[in-house]
């Protein structure tokens, strides 16, 4: 988004970090990232919560007033407003991602279509959107992606059903097309990855003639997915696409890590997290050596990785706000970054999961995991909320 007087990059001003939040937001956010940061509250209040909810006890109204309000914009997507509204004060978009996950039936995964139609709706309408996206297990069954990805035959029934998901992806991806709204394909476990990787390029090569439309998304933690951007984009440059690029580290590593083991198959994981670092890098160059032909979403809490691509934008001389060029993060998450990013005038968007509080708790139980994981990341976010805390307080006093 263009701003008139884009101010220095700095990850540190928490004025700008957290411009949109009151005293007793910051309050609340600093006690929640301290039990975030309770690896043992989350293993054990994990399943004690998804208990509860199972059997009806009335534990919604807590889990709606702290973790889910961090992380989601609301129930539905006219819930969302109010944080659509209060993230573009600051200069920041959104993106609409409705995360009710785990259904298996061909009526959820119609209706999740339909859902996602109305999340394009919605984009066309408010420039406030910039992005819509689709997990590809909201339109098709897990096992049955799992059954292709591993080559073997369908039967007539499985076929039809198949053909049925992907009737549902292209759906979107020609909505998205029509009102030239951008679509993000998620990525998810490798041993359904081709064939999604299949289908985003199969959009890709349908909607991306003049413009990126559909992205698909390299998951940098796998060693493997380097060359599978580099792979796409020849491939694109062949059939004369662009190629819509977003790039991640990753979410399933321990999963990951631990099937290959079961299965004795080897680890499609990085050795190590300085392997990660050097591909995703290397991503974000690579990307920027082709951008007239790449639409790059670089879906990062990685400081250095953002200040690395703030800084190559720089040094070629692409504009901050260049189309082709987006950051982002996770509602609720690194808000130093996004906000101190959209303030020195790049494009920056927030995922924005929404739906029912029950429905969405596979996915706010993987932030939380997530945040244990990740290396300093829960302490980041306590050091950024005290400082800010003890400026405003500073602040006042004077």
């Amino acid at each position: 988004m263009d701003i008139a007087s884009p101010l220095k990059l700095d990850f540190n001003n928490t004025e700008i970090a957290f411009q949109g939040k009151t005293d007793k937001d910051l309050n609340k956010a600093y006690w929640l990232f301290k039990m975030v940061a309770s690896n043992a509250l989350i293993k054990i209040g994990t399943p004690i919560t998804n208990f509860s909810l199972n059997i009806g006890l009335p534990i919604q109204g807590i889990i709606k007033n702290t973790i889910y309000k961090q992380f989601c914009g609301g129930e539905s997507i006219e819930d969302c407003n109010k944080a659509i509204q209060d993230l573009g004060k600051g200069h920041v978009t959104t993106i609409l991602d409705y995360s009710v996950e785990g259904e298996e039936s061909e009526k959820s995964f119609d209706d999740c279509c339909q859902e996602i139609l109305r999340t394009v709706a919605a984009a066309k309408n408010n420039p406030l959107i910039s992005f819509c996206v689709f997990k590809p297990t909201g339109l098709g069954r897990f096992d049955l992606l799992a059954k292709i990805d591993a080559k073997e035959a369908l039967n007539d029934e499985e076929k039809a059903e198949y053909d049925r998901l992907l009737n549902r992806c292209d759906r979107i991806c020609k909505a998205c097309y029509d009102g030239n709204i951008r679509v993000l394909v998620d990525a998810e476990h490798s041993w359904i990855q081709d064939t999604i990787d299949d289908i985003a390029r199969e959009m890709m090569e349908k909607y991306n003639h003049d413009r990126p439309i559909v992205y698909n998304t390299y998951q940098l933690y796998r060693h493997d997915k380097l060359a599978s951007l580099k792979a796409d984009f020849a491939y694109a440059k062949t059939q004369d696409f662009h190629l819509g690029a977003k790039i991640v580290r990753g979410a399933y590593m321990e999963i990951e890590r631990e099937r290959a083991k079961e299965n004795g198959y080897p680890s499609p994981i990085q050795p190590d997290k300085k392997a990660s670092d050097t591909d995703y890098n290397e991503a974000i160059h690579f990307c920027l050596d082709h951008i007239d032909r790449i639409g790059l979403m670089a879906g990062t809490h990685n400081e250095q990785s953002c200040r690395i691509l703030a800084e190559e934008l720089e040094n070629r001389n692409i504009p901050h706000n260049t189309a082709n060029v987006f950051f982002a993060q996770l509602l609720g998450m690194s808000d130093n970054l996004s906000f101190n990013l959209a303030a020195a005038g790049y494009n920056v968007a927030k995922y924005m999961p929404y739906g029912p509080v029950k429905a969405v708790m596979p996915y706010l139980f993987r932030r939380a995991q997530e945040n244990t994981s990740v290396g300093g990341q829960t302490g980041r976010e306590l050091g950024l909320i005290m400082k800010e805390l003890k400026r405003r307080k500073t602040v006042k006093n004077n």
